[in-house]
């Protein structure tokens, strides 16, 4: 039926919307950079400051109650690196910082391992910031943070007991937020990258012309909504309940895994918006802006509606549903950037793949 109403809703199209030759880009750009780039790479800064914060605080004076804060500061962190992560250009993918906030997929349990072996050492060179920086990516990032906060003997923390394990944790929150301050500061250079992709010319060696940095733009969407549906989700999301496995979801053990979905396609949406990369269109293809819209809209709820420890969720039925739903409307959505959004305004993302089906 999806695919009988795209069918339809082409054969009316009428007047063809601007190509990227005749787009903006500059204008696009900017607006994509100031009214969702910067507030949302501020915003997760905020957030690893103060889960920095709770985190020392948790290590001066060991309680239930330190740690719960301590752990609501991680959640509060995950959901702002969520909404800001989808933009993997500039800044965030320069000095491995990328791999250094999030190592996953960690398919051989590699970060795991090396986090696990460094609290049972008791390495004490792992508890300070600076000598963190130079060690694994797998264990500076919010990967190894979630094992300190919930992996298995996480409850020492509430406690003298846990003093060393509660260093490492502190050590990967500070180098956390200090990569989160890099890559704020980056991103409001006057001369940095933020310059370089508003700015496509003869003269700049990322961005040749207009549609070199429109194509950027539109890859995050392409290649978003792919590493949602086809990584995270399909990483653990079986055909059959059977053949569901969830302890290889990102963030389970923090019961964050729905969360991280719904702030990737928020993020998205937010992006898409603000942007005004669908104002071009003619009047007879506005149809699909506003169905990227609506289709963000339900990708949303449907992640919203599957929030809470993973194992619960695939438990219930109509929960676990929820999920599948997700990955039809990501699907839906990559038809809509890769084949209508791409064709009305002649841009191309250059990705290797794109799953309609």
């Amino acid at each position: 039926m999806l695919r009988s109403l795209f069918a339809a809703a082409a054969l009316v199209l009428a007047q063809p919307a601007a190509h990227a030759a005749e787009l903006d880009a500059p204008a696009i750009i900017g607006k994509a950079i100031d009214g969702f780039v910067r507030p949302a790479y501020r915003d997760f800064h905020a957030a690893t400051a103060q889960m920095a914060s709770g985190a020392k605080a948790l290590c001066a004076a060991p309680s239930e109650a330190n740690l719960e804060a301590a752990r609501k500061a991680f959640g509060a962190t995950v959901d702002a690196w969520s909404r800001a992560e989808i933009i993997r250009v500039g800044p965030i993918t320069e000095q491995n910082r990328l791999e250094r906030v999030l190592f996953w997929p960690d398919r051989k349990s590699t970060g795991l391992k090396q986090v696990q072996a460094a609290i049972e050492a008791g390495d004490e060179s792992a508890s300070d910031p600076a000598g963190l920086a130079t060690k694994s990516v797998a264990m500076q990032g919010l990967g190894a943070l979630e094992y300190v906060l919930f992996g298995t003997g996480a409850e020492t923390l509430a406690g003298p007991e846990g003093a060393h394990r509660c260093g490492f944790g502190a050590a990967v929150a500070a180098n956390l937020d200090n990569m989160a301050g890099e890559v704020e500061v980056a991103w409001n250079a006057p001369d940095g990258f933020a310059k370089t992709w508003a700015t496509p010319g003869e003269g700049n060696a990322l961005y040749r012309n207009g549609n070199e940095a429109l194509s950027a733009l539109f890859k995050i969407f392409v290649n978003g909504l792919e590493l949602d549906r086809d990584v995270r989700l399909g990483g653990f999301l079986g055909k059959t309940e059977a053949e569901d496995k969830p302890k290889q979801a990102l963030f389970w053990r923090s019961a964050k895994t729905a969360d991280t979905l719904a702030g990737n396609m928020a993020g998205m949406k937010a992006l898409f918006e603000a942007s005004g990369l669908g104002e071009p269109l003619g009047a007879d293809e506005r149809w699909i802006a506003g169905s990227i819209g609506f289709e963000f809209g339900n990708a949303i709820g449907a992640a919203e509606a599957a929030r809470g420890p993973l194992a619960d969720v695939l438990a219930d039925p109509a929960r676990r549903g929820k999920l599948a739903y997700l990955g039809i409307v990501t699907s839906s959505l990559s038809e809509l950037f890769g084949i209508r959004f791409a064709d009305a305004l002649g841009l191309s993302a250059g990705f290797s793949s794109l799953d309609g089906d």
